[in-house]
């Protein structure tokens, strides 16, 4: 049995689920969306967009600010996405002291961003222009049913992150796990983790997008539920921005469909 693991829980003691810090996505789309363009200017895969260099600043003020804490409050699991703005974010995070040096960035695909398919690239004017079969599919269906072509519904991502949480219940009991992902992927955890409604997830999407790098924070609490549970500690947090006067992005990954 693993020694980390007790009979009074299955999960991890402390679970923290960070967005990727900002990306050359990000401002291309916003760019894009400047000069109302129909399609993002990018030349990397979505896979390879990088940070943009204010993303990698935001990645090191979450390091240093994990660093500052007790021994006991850093990750000792690092997750992630393998795209590399998200690779890139937990690198930067553990040089800057977030997480021991010798700690192992473990990717997984599962925690990969949303594929948008056909949708791929294109702003919402695109997708309306270019499109418009998919525009009317959407917004019939609704932003958590709608799967493009090739591509996947917050259903399907939600169905892989179902697979993520049972690997991390059987691996990571009583074990302080740090993801890195994306921001569909963090509102989708949400609704997994709570047990949300489609209503209820897409209410506090609506609220705002989750900044770069924001801290969203679960803790096992033994008295929730008939096993305990994890409970929600704080969600989009940029307290790490704030300490380093760090500028906080917000804005959806490098399509607009992201967001929506």
């Amino acid at each position: 049995m693993d020694k980390h693991r007790t009979t009074s829980t299955r999960w991890p003691a402390v679970l923290w689920v960070v967005r990727h810090g900002q990306s050359a996505g990000n401002l291309a789309r916003d760019a894009a969306d400047e000069a109302g363009l129909a399609k993002i200017s990018l030349t990397h895969r979505d896979v390879d967009v990088p940070l943009s260099a204010l993303g990698r600043e935001q990645a090191a003020a979450l390091g240093s600010w994990f660093a500052a804490a007790h021994e006991d409050g850093r990750p000792e699991i690092m997750l992630a996405s393998p795209y590399v703005r998200a690779v890139e974010t937990a690198e930067v995070f553990r040089n800057a002291g977030g997480c021991p040096p010798e700690e192992r960035i473990c990717l997984d695909e599962r925690l990969r961003e949303k594929e948008f398919g056909i949708l791929d690239g294109l702003t919402r004017r695109g997708i309306v222009e270019m499109q418009p079969d998919q525009a009317r599919f959407r917004e019939i269906l609704g932003k958590f049913y709608h799967r493009p072509p090739g591509g996947e519904s917050w259903v399907d991502v939600i169905f892989r992150l179902r697979a993520l949480m049972d690997t991390i219940s059987l691996h990571f009991a009583g074990r302080r796990v740090m993801i890195v992902a994306h921001q569909v992927v963090v509102l989708c955890l949400r609704y997994v983790i709570e047990n949300l409604s489609e209503a209820e997830v897409l209410a506090i999407d609506a609220r705002g997008d989750v900044a770069n790098c924001a801290i969203t924070e679960y803790r096992f609490d033994p008295a929730a539920g008939r096993d305990g549970n994890l409970v929600l500690a704080r969600y989009n947090v940029t307290a790490p921005m704030e300490e380093e006067a760090t500028p906080i992005t917000a804005a959806p990954d490098k399509m607009v469909a992201a967001r929506g």
